[in-house]
Order: C-alpha cells, then structure tokens, then sequence
C-alpha cells in the first residue's frame, strides 16, 4: 500500500511538472526551457521509474527523482518566472504568446 503511494504522488509530480513545461513552452521568452521540463517530467511517468529503479539503486534513484524535481521547481519558479507566465497564458488561452522572437 504505501508503495502505490508512493507512486502516485510521483506521477502527480509527473504531471505537475508536464504542465509547468506546457506552459513554458507556449507562454513566454523560452520555449527551449519548456520544451527540456516536458522532456525531464517524463521520468517521473511510471514505465521510465521502473527502468530508473532498474539500472539506479532504490535509494539512487529517489534522490535523482528529488534533486531533478527540486530543479524543476526552483529554475520555473524562480528564474522562468512561472507566476508571470501563468498569468498570461489565462489572459491568452488558446493563442500562445512566445516573446522575444
């Protein structure tokens, strides 16, 4: 029981990270950096943590899983401005709004 859990807040962070990588693929200034967290959340989808966990000691595995998951949150909140992205992708929903080309 607890290891489904376990997996199921790690795909939830799974998809929390995709969404943070769709939104900083079409909204904003860098859609390179979107489109490298879309590529990252995808190791947190269940098929790609059983080869992780395979080829990476249980407890080398959860580590990369965090420390890649700290990134994502710091470099998107942080530095990708997430909060300013967010906002205008409300305001121009189904038209993105890439700046800076």
């Amino acid at each position: 029981m607890r290891c489904l859990i376990r997996e199921l807040i790690v795909v939830a962070f799974g998809v929390l990270f995709s969404a943070i990588g769709f939104v900083n693929t079409f909204w904003g200034n860098d859609p390179y950096y979107g489109l490298a967290v879309l590529t990252a959340s995808l190791l947190f989808y269940l098929p790609l943590i059983d080869v992780v966990r395979t080829r990476l000691r249980a407890g080398q595995g959860t580590a990369l899983l965090v420390l890649l998951g700290a990134f994502i949150l710091w470099s998107s909140i942080g530095v990708g401005e997430l909060w300013d992205k967010t906002a205008m992708m409300v305001e121009e929903f189904p038209h993105p709004q890439i700046t800076g080309y």
